[in-house]
């Protein structure tokens, strides 16, 4: 029983930060429609954490990769993804789609 009051108060104290970190969750989202990123463009806050879902329109699975900032995900056909990215510091930064370098490539721009 002596341990139920400092028990309860060290999970009211941890759900409180989960409540803070999930408020400041900044989301982002890129398609991938013929092979092209849309936006191909995408402007991000600078040294923050985001999470960058990624949804793939195609008929044909693609590989989000960025050598710049480390990441690198298969996203089914027809199916999307989710990853965190950064804190970048400000910069342009790319990423492509590993199975068509060639014709898929975007920008990412920390500000």
């Amino acid at each position: 029983m002596r341990y139920l009051v400092p028990f309860s108060l060290l999970i009211t104290a941890l759900l409180a930060n989960y409540a803070v970190l999930a408020a400041d969750d900044l989301s982002f989202a890129l398609s991938l429609k013929e092979h092209k990123f849309t936006p191909s463009q995408l402007t991000i806050p600078a040294d923050k954490r985001v999470k960058l879902t990624i949804k793939n329109l195609d008929s044909t699975p693609a590989e989000f990769e960025s050598q710049n900032f480390k990441a690198e995900k298969v996203v089914p056909a027809g199916g999307e993804v989710s990853l965190y990215i950064g804190p970048l510091k400000a910069g342009t930064y790319g990423f492509f789609d590993d199975f068509h370098e060639d014709e898929t490539k975007g920008t990412l721009i920390a500000k």
